[in-house]
């Protein structure tokens, strides 16, 4: 657990010092919101696409394996942004296609990790709420220290050699995972499983996906709520806080400040979240997360006042993915983690890059104000449906006996057949 956790934190960290340096340094370079909108298309495209079709091989390779060898590609894809940038040049095209593939292993790699967590929080003795509360507080976290910490080192070194730090966290992250993280952590189901092809194999996971209202439910309201939330973090709030709060440190604060309120919410939650109902809270703390940073960044107060508004907003986030998580460890039996986590990731991140485009065209034609206020309100209606019902009655504590255990899951060939 502590491997994980230690891993998971120094990656996350080091993806912030680059979601805080790429729009930036694009925006610098260009002065347009549509080119840092395409940038982040460029930087989200790839954790779909590699979570729809990595979770295969993630699945093949070994959890563990597939963790390292994600952080080690990873590295070196960033690494040669500013190598190439001090050597030869880095046109904006070329940097594009670099952050692209360096974004291709990300997923898989946080897929890994997480497909070892319920192994990982047996061998601990804690619950699995309780693992996951502490799993999601690493991501937290790593907001809470690497975005301020980003906007200032940006403001003071620039932008491309924080991406140079950033390319030294994914090696430190690979080390962690094959130090601290034994060979042996790992669903015995899993063990020596033959596969059935990779197509085949991808196939299981997507069919079993189609079989589970409550998960393609929760798939479909991420998706469009991640779209609201890249029209956010890749160009609105860039965009704002380099015209009208400072520029590079006052969007590692707002980042961060989200990042902070979030580590409190997921700690708080894997402290009581399994004595909460699951519904209630998932709606009350989407609603909360959700639009009101995007009304305050349109109503413009000082930096402040935005700050506190993105604390509350991400206290309530830190509970959000924590119940997500509960629900597919619950769902998902132990032999498809990755497959079926990679399918359900690049669902939920499927819009995003069409999110951080959008923005930038919208914010081109219409305005950050009347981008902002639109999209919040589009939030707040969106993270309400689950009060209807269907699937989402389901969104409930499951009877111990209903529990899978993880080293009893059955094999892929079991679960899928009809």
């Amino acid at each position: 657990m502590a491997g994980l956790l230690t891993a998971h934190t120094v990656s996350l960290t080091g993806n912030m010092l680059t979601l805080i340096a790429l729009p930036l340094y694009v925006l610098a370079e260009t002065g347009s919101p549509a080119a840092t909108g395409l940038a982040g298309a460029f930087a989200t495209a790839p954790v779909v696409l590699g979570g729809a079709f990595g979770g295969v091989l993630v699945d093949r390779i070994g959890y563990r394996r597939a963790s390292v060898l994600a952080d080690l590609v990873s590295g070196v894809t960033v690494a040669a942004v500013p190598l190439l940038h001090a050597t030869v040049g880095l046109p904006f095209p070329l940097l594009l296609g670099l952050v692209f593939v360096s974004g291709l292993l990300d997923t898989p790699g946080q897929t890994a990790r997480t497909a070892l967590l319920p192994e990982a929080a047996t061998a601990a003795g804690v619950p699995i709420e309780r693992a996951i509360g502490w799993f999601e507080a690493t991501e937290r976290g790593a907001r809470l220290i690497g975005a301020p910490v980003a906007g200032l080192l940006v403001s003071a070194l620039g932008a491309l050699p924080v991406l140079a730090v950033d390319a030294a966290t994914f090696a430190v992250s690979a080390l962690a995972v094959a130090v601290l993280v034994p060979a042996s952590l790992r669903p015995s189901a899993d063990a020596g499983e033959p596969s059935a092809g990779y197509w085949r194999d991808l196939a299981a996971g997507l069919r079993f996906l189609a079989r589970e209202p409550l998960l393609r439910a929760v798939v479909l309201l991420v998706l469009v709520t991640n779209l609201f939330d890249a029209t956010k973090s890749n160009v609105l709030m860039p965009v704002v806080a380099a015209r009208d709060l400072g520029g590079a440190t006052a969007f590692g604060v707002l980042v961060g400040a989200m990042g902070g309120g979030a580590l409190v919410g997921s700690l708080l939650f894997s402290a009581v979240g399994h004595r909460l109902p699951r519904r209630a809270t998932f709606v009350t703390t989407f609603a909360v997360a959700g639009a009101p940073p995007f009304w305050a960044l349109a109503a413009a107060p000082p930096l402040p006042v935005i700050a506190a508004v993105c604390v509350v907003s991400g206290l309530a986030a830190g509970a959000i993915n924590p119940l997500i998580g509960a629900v597919k460890l619950e769902r998902v039996p132990a032999a498809m983690r990755a497959r079926v986590y990679g399918v359900i990731g690049a669902g939920a991140w499927a819009a995003m890059p069409v999110g951080a485009f959008g923005a930038g065209l919208a914010a081109d034609r219409f305005g950050t104000t009347a981008t902002l206020v639109t999209v919040g309100t589009c939030y707040l209606l969106v993270v309400l449906t689950p009060l209807l019902g269907g699937p989402w009655r389901d969104l409930r504590r499951p009877a111990p006996a209903e529990r899978p255990q993880p080293d009893r899951c059955p094999a892929p060939a079991a679960v899928t057949a009809e």
